[in-house]
């Protein structure tokens, strides 16, 4: 559903990060910037100049990156459900320090039982009310890479250069979300300057259990940022 409604008005190019979906495989440790690196690359192998990266959750930290290491491909930036860091509390500190144990310890274990461990424990439980698509595509994560995204996710901290950000950005926030604290999606939002806001009342899912909201109103900041972004002739840029 989004991708339909924002190709009316972008050309829409969707990855998949690294070990998520079919997304790349490599013995490497998971690295956000590679990931923003990534998505810089396949612009290129699309002849994209410049382009609107679009971040959910984990994917809005890629965002935010993208502009850190490729600023000058980024005409604007969409961020929704996400944030500049995700630890504070000790307890928060202590879960994504596991997360970095067991995907250094997943390492040891052979990934046809990596496979059938994840799925028993995970994808069987957490996707039975998905849609089809979006359980295939949990079943096709690389659960090491998972893990060490979470890890990564722990470390992850732009609050000190996110007001040197001069594209033009838009935030969704969503306020009822347990999984990436509402007043963190506020303080990334006050910490970029002049972005256009918008709020949700919903969970981290909003993007799918209430698509019928959520949509439109991706749609609408991807506009803001496109409209704010021209400077000349308007051109049709590409959201990634």
């Amino acid at each position: 559903m989004c991708y339909e409604q924002l190709g009316r008005h972008f050309r829409v190019i969707a990855l998949d990060h690294r070990g998520h979906g079919r997304g790349i495989r490599t013995k490497r440790q998971f690295k956000l910037s590679d990931c923003a690196d990534d998505a810089a690359a396949l612009a290129d192998q699309l002849g994209i100049e410049k382009f609107i990266p679009v971040g959910y959750s984990m994917g809005g930290t890629v965002a935010q990156l993208v502009w850190k290491r490729h600023a000058h491909r980024v005409s604007g930036l969409v961020l929704a459900a996400t944030s500049g860091h995700f630890v504070e509390e000790r307890k928060e500190r202590i879960g994504f320090t596991a997360l970095a144990g067991i995907g250094a310890l997943s390492r040891l274990v052979p990934a046809s039982l990596r496979e059938s461990i994840s799925h028993r424990l995970y994808v069987s439980r957490k996707t039975m009310t998905w849609e089809p698509w979006a359980a295939k595509e949990a079943s096709d994560h690389e659960w090491r890479l998972i893990l060490e995204a979470g890890a990564a996710l722990g470390l992850y901290d732009s609050r000190k250069w996110l007001p040197e950000v001069n594209a033009p950005t838009a935030m969704i926030i969503t306020t009822q979300d347990r999984v990436v604290a509402t007043d963190r999606q506020h303080e990334l939002a006050q910490l970029i300057p002049n972005v256009f806001t918008q709020t949700i009342d919903a969970d981290h899912d909003a993007v799918f259990a209430h698509a019928d909201r959520f949509v439109p109103m991706l749609v609408n900041a991807c506009l803001n940022v496109h409209h704010r972004s021209i400077t000349d002739a308007p051109s049709r840029d590409s959201v990634s």
